[in-house]
């Protein structure tokens, strides 16, 4: 019992509990996909056409993705205070929309709803922030396993709460929108003062390896749960009793990881860390901060002087001839043989800042690829209520809960495949990009060709696709340009994906529905015009029906994807010697 305070004491501090709860944050953060939910709530009730709902999606994606204050403010505020901010907008943005839509408040111009719903999904990129801020630093040697999992529960999300509400079963739909603003307030404000970087965070304990294979099962069984109550809802159709039952299993499911800094604290013996950095380097730490500057300046001077065969050689004949080449320097040096320039900022692998990176076209690279790949697929998921309907659906719930698990999936396994194929193959982490960037242009290929089953296929392999990049871009972001300024650089990375939606979903994917729609109504309107006057813009005639709605759509984002793709295996090759230097085998 003495110990107790001591053990307790070591369990708040507990990098493992953090993660967890950092996931519980992140199974609440991604209100934003249930937008394909909200939408058809929001249409209704203030009778917007599709380009009006689109508007409000862009909106959604600008808060969900316009988080560089965020990163910004995380670097001089405490992890606290950026879950706090995340509270008010959350709570405020969407629970003005619920009072709007709840008719308790009059009907308000659409810019406002915009500007609610904006301020209401923006408060996600401070939990996503705080959440992944704090695990990257306590994990830095599993970056790609920490990312996907925690950017996993946050795609997994819309499922979850869709679970969730309906386990509530309240009759009014606006409620939905309601357990919005409210749900995700009250979880992070119990869990903010927990999510932070502690002590001890460079440590890699022997423990990690089956702590994260148990955290995998966790999610690969939580997913499968999840997708078989879809399919008992869908085919067989469950009493609210049963429905209330599988909540309640979900919400056992999600804090189930708990286990683990439980009997990491508590149960086991504490085996002693071992000290490991991404780049060991023992004597630049034991040197002054003088002898660590002339040794950068003569690294520099290393990069331009070697030439490209040392970088495909093994790794110890690789550090012994740059070794040796760095002794040259530096006695030329000291007989004044040549002159040293002076460093002219960081290399790739180093800590840069946000301005650093902005002017690197391996970052602009990323980001275009972004843009392109991730673009298409927001687009679908803001969308996939109106294309599940325009195939005559009536319940959308189940593809936008569907599309949030593989979502979940894509993440959570693109983190544990990227990070496979640079542990064992040294491959630079985009060639996962360029990978998950194929599957999407596949399966939006396929809804394009109308194939059979034409929905589901898409909504899987899009929902893979998509959720992968999320994943994989923070990790590669992180390794390529370091972890100094890692919340600025993630959130400005996140822009991409409102301004792909921008071009996609609002000026591609709407104005080609709405041109369909109108051309369904114009033939349907002489047949009907003999006997009810039907006018042109009621709102049944701006409905699409059919595959056509989005068929074009589609095949345009696939071609888009195939272009990302070329844009990552060229980052790919840029930074194959990096990878080769981080992992410590040659690139090939």
């Amino acid at each position: 019992m003495e110990q107790l305070p001591v053990k307790l004491r070591a369990f708040v501090n507990n990098r493992w509990f953090v993660f967890v709860c950092a996931m519980w944050v992140q199974s609440c953060a991604g209100v934003g996909y249930l937008f394909g939910s909200i939408s058809p709530v929001i249409k209704s009730a203030m009778g917007y056409n599709q380009r009006q709902i689109a508007i409000l999606g862009v909106a959604k994606d600008l808060g969900d993705s316009i988080g560089f204050v965020a990163g910004s403010l995380c670097e001089i505020l405490p992890i606290w205070a950026i879950l706090l901010i995340g509270v008010v907008q959350n709570f405020v943005g969407y629970g003005l929309v619920w009072l709007v839509i709840a008719n308790i408040l009059p009907d308000l111009p659409l810019w406002v709803l915009c500007v609610a719903i904006f301020v209401g999904t923006n408060g996600e990129t401070y939990y996503n922030t705080a959440s992944l801020v704090s695990c990257v630093q306590n994990f830095p040697r599993s970056r790609g396993p920490v990312v996907g999992i925690l950017k996993g529960f946050a795609g997994l999300s819309g499922a979850i709460l869709t679970q969730v509400y309906a386990m509530i079963n309240y009759p009014n739909e606006a409620a939905l929108i309601f357990m919005v603003a409210v749900g995700p307030s009250i979880i992070v404000i119990a869990l903010m003062f927990i999510i932070r970087p502690v002590g001890g965070h460079k440590q890699v304990r022997p423990s990690d390896g089956s702590s994260f294979l148990f955290t995998y099962s966790i999610c690969i069984i939580l997913a499968a749960y999840l997708l078989g109550v879809l399919v008992l809802e869908d085919l067989v159709g469950i009493n609210q009793t049963v429905v209330t039952l599988l909540g309640v299993l979900l919400i056992i499911l999600i804090l189930f990881p708990i286990i683990i800094p439980i009997l990491l604290v508590f149960a086991l013996e504490q085996s002693p860390p071992v000290k490991e950095n991404l780049l060991p380097k023992p004597e630049k730490q034991e040197a002054s901060s003088s002898e660590q500057d002339a040794e950068e300046i003569i690294l520099s001077e290393v990069e331009d002087e070697k030439t490209p065969e040392v970088d495909s050689l093994p790794a110890s004949e690789r550090q012994k001839r740059i070794a040796q080449l760095q002794a040259k320097l530096f006695q030329a040096a000291a007989e004044g043989a040549v002159r040293v320039k002076r460093k002219r900022g960081p290399r790739r692998g180093e800590d840069f800042t946000l301005l650093q990176a902005l002017i690197k076209a391996d970052f602009w690279l990323m980001f275009v690829s972004l843009v392109l790949a991730a673009g298409s697929g927001l687009t679908i998921i803001d969308n996939l209520g109106q294309i599940c309907q325009s195939l005559g659906y009536s319940n959308t719930n189940i593809f936008v809960s569907m599309i949030s698990i593989f979502n979940f999936l894509g993440r959570v396994g693109g983190g544990y495949f990227s990070e496979t194929i640079i542990r064992k193959y040294a491959f630079p982490r985009p060639v996962a990009m360029a990978v998950v960037q194929v599957i999407m242009a596949f399966g939006l290929l396929y809804y394009a060709l109308e194939g059979p089953g034409q929905i589901y296929v898409t909504t899987v392999l899009t929902g893979l696709g998509y959720g992968a990049h999320w994943a994989i871009v923070p990790a590669s972001a992180s390794e390529l340009f370091g972890l100094k300024s890692f919340g600025a650089l993630y959130n400005f990375l996140t822009l991409a994906t409102p301004a792909g939606s921008l071009i996609f979903s609002e000026a591609i994917a709407s104005g080609i529905y709405d041109y369909y729609a109108e051309k369904q109504a114009s033939l349907r309107q002489p047949i009907s015009g003999s006997m009810i006057n039907i006018p042109l813009g009621d709102d049944d005639s701006l409905t699409c029906e059919g595959s056509i709605c989005y068929s074009l759509t589609c095949a345009l984002m696939s071609g888009l994807c195939i272009v990302a793709m070329v844009l990552s295996l060229i980052v790919v090759y840029r930074t194959r010697s990096v990878y080769a230097q981080l992992y410590g085998k040659s690139p090939t």
